[in-house]
């Protein structure tokens, strides 16, 4: 497994989604109350763009006539048929025992740990202003 550092957390707000493609992979990164989700930017039905969809929540019936709206923007809706996924773990709701999206491991670390590495080199004093988008493939 590699680490990736891919984005200022400012370019991911809360509530916000963005495409990167990382080692060639597309990877949807979803900021859900400021933690970071990842997740194949391809629906496995057919290959749909996740991060082009709608981000929506879990409605479900206990009864005739009655509805209930929970889990607001933890969903993800594929745009070519409608497939939906739970951002935080991949799991379909189409299919929840066979299909679900690849999911990523990310997180959002200060500038100061993501600039530590096991190379040692001439250093220079540098300021952190930001934290960034880590992601585990």
């Amino acid at each position: 497994m590699s680490r990736h550092i891919v984005a200022p957390t400012s370019e991911v707000p809360s509530g916000a989604h963005k495409r990167f493609v990382i080692k060639g992979r597309p990877i949807a990164i979803f900021n859900l109350d400021d933690i970071y989700y990842g997740m194949l930017d391809r629906c496995p039905h057919q290959g749909g763009s996740l991060c082009a969809g709608i981000v929506t929540g879990l409605l479900q019936s206990p009864a005739p006539g009655q509805y209930v709206y929970s889990r607001k923007g933890e969903f993800v809706r594929c745009p070519w048929h409608g497939w939906e996924f739970d951002i935080r773990t991949g799991q379909s709701y189409c299919d929840p025992e066979r299909i679900r999206s690849k999911s990523y491991t990310v997180t959002a670390q200060s500038g100061a740990s993501v600039v530590e590495g096991p190379y040692v080199a001439e250093t220079v004093p540098v300021r952190v202003e930001e934290d960034y988008i880590v992601v585990d493939v």
